[in-house]
């Protein structure tokens, strides 16, 4: 399992479009083989942070999630909402172990 944390932040007058635009790219994403889990999450406290919490079953999923429409789609509508660069952090499955999922 490859977990990626993409963490976000969204122009205030954007997140509204940036809701719409993430949700319609996740929908579609759940729908890849590679794909065991796609969230996404708003931050309470400040709504123009997102992280979208992306679960892979393996890093070839990952490069094919990015081979997508629907991604290519989501990554240039949202370019201009962005209020600074997007970044992402990897992470390993501890538990449950890789087997039960």
């Amino acid at each position: 399992m490859l977990i990626v944390h993409v963490h976000v932040h969204v122009k205030p007058e954007s997140v509204a479009d940036f809701r719409q635009a993430t949700i319609e790219n996740a929908r579609a994403s759940v729908q890849e083989p590679g794909i065991a889990r796609f969230d996404v999450i708003q931050q309470q406290d400040d709504v123009s942070r997102f992280v979208l919490i992306e679960v892979y079953r393996s890093p070839e999923a990952a490069s094919a999630h990015k081979e997508t429409a629907h991604y290519a789609k989501w990554r240039d509508s949202v370019a201009n909402m962005m209020a600074e660069p997007r970044y992402s952090v990897k992470y390993s499955t501890v538990f449950p172990e890789a087997q039960d999922w």
